[in-house]
């Protein structure tokens, strides 16, 4: 099983990388995307099954992930609002 670090990256997609920022400690996870406004790329919280929105300013887009990183589901949040969570997920 391989273990996750916090720290930053990018996500290789056809014709195009995204950064990545990685929360894998519980520190890191608990801060997500509190206080920011925004973000400019993507943030995997690993391990997870859900994640909320209260506190944040802006709507996000959540992907719930798999132990292989398949996409499970995509969902739109706006701010205030908690997710349900995906069992089989192991990463939002």
């Amino acid at each position: 099983m391989a273990r996750w670090r916090d720290g930053r990256t990018q996500l290789h997609l056809p014709g195009v990388a995204v950064p990545l920022e990685i929360a894998a400690s519980y520190r890191a996870r608990t801060r997500g995307l509190l206080g920011r406004d925004g973000i400019g790329g993507a943030l995997l919280l690993t391990p997870a099954t859900s994640v909320h929105t209260f506190r944040m300013r802006f709507p996000i887009d959540v992907a719930y992930l798999d132990r292989d990183l398949t996409v499970l589901a995509v969902r739109t949040m706006r701010p205030g609002r908690l997710g349900a969570p995906r069992p089989p997920a192991r990463h939002v």
